[in-house]
Order: structure tokens, then sequence, then C-alpha cells
């Protein structure tokens, strides 16, 4: 690990503004891959439901994306302890390497026709292990990009990592649209479905190639020369920053619960319940995808001067207020114009959330325990409120009989999530340590 170490206060500012440039797209590649290797099975949902259960049921297809979801906390855990202990770019080389081997072997198992309960037992094995591997990333490179950004541009260069989040995100749904467009409904069930997952198998390792060749961070060669590495950096973070990671936890929700039950479930329900074409339907998250990329990097430089909580907290409340009139106009409206408009200002209102949540995060946490405080307070949030939010849904509207029932979850997840930034305190620019 110490030959790992770069004297960076003896670099000259040029050099190091090209350091950062590489460290930042190196990091972004590398997510980019990630995201859009864990994302695409949500896309395929109703073709791998064909796959891979007998009945097609959707409830056991957002069971299995849900799952992936529990083990998010323990690569958070995991992973984020050893990103404290050995740093942050070891840790973000082993999970691009995890998912791309999930992926890959989720592209290739055969149907339930042919090997049956093996085939959805395989399905659950891959996306637990892409849920451990996306566990640690989110964190670890939210934690790299803070930690290059120099004090006053935290919030844009955080920021990149959710614009390559959502960059693998929209290429996700844009295959997924692109391939229910131009095949025939019995190709993509049968086959085109799978191209995906092949194809984030095969771009992984460019991923792990960049992230092989980028210097550790600055802050955490810095924690190093301190020796200010912990044994432990979970029990310190439960000790020492219990209260900043149940703010965390809280101010996490809206952004997972409105994800997922807006481009998720939403447009799944479109496309099985208001039998929208699945071309159209998956049309309109490439429109979210589009819209959260454009404003992602100008809502995180404008945090950089008026703070981060004021962008979450409207986001949390323009959701609490117009969640269930989205909705309404979605499910009642029934077109695709219908529900291009509610994802499109749906959008609008996330990207206030998804443009400041790696910086902010980031700041709430030293650089000892950074990567393991941020990633479990995020992972634990997306576990409870969006990995299983298409299951609540579905759930909600089959015990309510209605079909707005969703909205309601995304109510409360602003309402959260709007408590807890009002009870913290700004830490824009605040000191790493």
């Amino acid at each position: 690990m110490a030959d790992a170490v770069t004297a960076f206060n003896d670099i000259d500012a040029a050099s190091l503004a090209s350091i950062r440039r590489r460290a930042v797209l190196s990091c972004a590649i590398g997510n980019f891959f990630e995201l859009f290797d864990f994302t695409i099975y949500g896309f395929f949902a109703v073709a791998i439901a064909r796959a891979f259960y007998p009945s097609g049921s959707m409830f056991s297809t957002f069971a299995t994306f849900g799952a992936a979801f529990l083990m998010r906390p323990v690569g958070a855990i995991v992973i984020g302890a050893y990103g404290d202990r050995m740093g942050r770019r070891q840790a973000l080389v082993l999970t691009i390497g995890m998912m791309a081997a999930a992926t890959g072997f989720t592209g290739l198992i055969p149907t339930y026709q042919s090997i049956g309960v093996w085939a959805p037992a395989a399905l659950m094995i891959c996306r637990l292990l892409q849920g451990f591997s996306t566990g640690g990333e989110w964190g670890g490179a939210a934690a790299f990009l803070v930690e290059y950004a120099p004090p006053g541009r935290r919030g844009l260069i955080g920021s990149m990592q959710q614009v390559s989040t959502q960059l693998g995100s929209l290429s996700g749904s844009l295959s997924a649209a692109l391939l229910a467009s131009n095949l025939s409904t019995e190709s993509f069930y049968a086959w085109g479905w799978r191209i995906p997952f092949v194809v984030g198998f095969v771009l992984g390792p460019i991923g792990y190639y960049l992230r092989r060749k980028v210097a550790e961070t600055p802050a955490f060669e810095q924690a190093i020369e301190r020796r200010a590495i912990e044994r432990s950096p979970f029990f310190t973070a439960i000790r020492e920053y219990r209260v900043r990671m149940a703010q965390a936890f809280g101010l996490s929700v809206i952004g997972h619960v409105a994800n997922f039950t807006f481009v998720i479930y939403l447009v799944n329900y479109a496309i099985n319940t208001m039998k929208l074409p699945a071309g159209s339907a998956l049309s309109c998250a490439v429109a979210w995808g589009l819209i959260q990329v454009t404003l992602i990097p100008v809502v995180g430089h404008l945090s950089d001067r008026v703070g981060r909580r004021p962008m979450i907290l409207a986001s949390a409340l323009l959701n609490l207020v117009f969640g269930y009139p989205l909705f309404l106009l979605a499910v009642r409206g029934g077109t695709f114009l219908a529900l291009l408009a509610a994802l499109a200002t749906a959008a609008l209102f996330q990207a206030l959330y998804t443009g400041v949540i790696p910086s902010i995060l980031a700041e709430m946490f030293p650089t000892r325990v950074r990567f393991t405080g941020l990633s479990m307070s995020y992972n634990f949030a997306i576990v409870v409120f969006g990995g299983f939010a298409p299951l609540i849904a579905t759930w909600l509207v089959s015990v309510t009989g209605n079909p707005l029932a969703p909205a309601f979850y995304i109510m409360v997840g602003g309402a959260i999530s709007a408590l807890s930034i009002l009870s913290m305190r700004e830490h824009l620019n605040a000191s790493l340590d």
C-alpha cells in the first residue's frame, strides 16, 4: 500500500489537474459499466419473467430484482471497510471485476424450460453478486471523486459519479427500447434481451484496466502518511458517526423511492397493464435518463454556490406534493404522451437530488471512515426503500385495488427525506478531515 503513495504536495498545478482528469474519467467509465450492468435487469424484467419463471410472474421477477439489493448493505460493509483500509482504487478494481462476471453469466443462463428450477436459482446467485459489488461501487466512486476534487468544486466533480451512473442506466433503457422496437416480439423474448448482458461483460475489462492505471486519492494518501487508517472502519463509523449515518440514510430515501417507482415499476406497469408498446414505454425511461444526464452537472455546480441541503429539500418536497398528480397523469391518461410527461416532470425533481447526493454524503464523514459511512447509509436506504420499491408498488396495487397506490409510497419517501435534511447542518466545502 505504501508503494502507491504519491507525493501530491510536490506536484505542480498543471500536473495535478491532469491527474484529476484521468482519475475522474477512469472512475466515471468504470461506474458507467457497473450501473449499466446492474440496471438492465429492471428494463428487461418482462422478458426475464418469461425466460426464468414458468408463470411469467412479474412478482417473482421483481422479488429477484429486489433480492440483489439485500446484498448491497453487505457489500457496503465489506468493501467499504476494505476501501477505508486498503484504498479506494483497490476497492473499485475489485467491484468492477465481480460485476462483469455476474452480468455475463446472467446473459448465458438457460431458460426454465431447459434446466428447470436451476434457471431462477442461477439468476438469483448472479443478482446477489451484482448487489454485493454495487454496494461497494457507489460509495467508493463517490468518495474517490470528492476526494480528488478541489474545495469549491466538490459538487460539480462529485456529480460526475451520478452522470456516469445515469449514462449507464440510460444506455440500459436505450438498449431495451431499441431491441424491443427493432426485433420481432418472439426474437426479443427468446434471445434479444440477452445481448446487453453479454455486452456488459465484454466492456467490463475496459473499466478494470482504467482503474488499475489511476493513482490513489490525495486524501487517502495523506491519511496513510498520518497513520490515520482505522483498523475497524465499520465499528468506528457506528460508534462515532451514528447520528450522521441516520441523517444520511434519511436524506437518501427519496431518490431511491422516486427512481425505482417511476422508472422501473411504472414503465413495466405501462407495458403489462396499460398495454403500451414496449418500445414506446421504454422510450419514456430514455427521456428520464436524458433529462438526468443534462441537469445533474448543472445542479452539482449550483450546489457549490448555494449549498447541498436546499437541493435535496426541494426534491423531497416536490415529490411529496406532486407524486400523486404525476401518477394520476400517467395511469389515468394511459397514453405514451401522458407517461412521457409524468416521467419527464419527475426527472426534473430527481435531478435536484441526484446532482448533490455524492458530495453531500462524502462531506459528512472524515477520510478514515468515509467509504464505510456513506456506503452503509446510502445502501441501507436503497435496500429498504429502493430495491423493493417495484415489489412494494405491485403489492400496494394488489391489496388496495388502486393503481395509484404507489404514489403514496413516493410521498412517504419525500416526507422522510425532508425531515432528515432539516435535522442536519450544511457541510458545504467542509474540511475532508
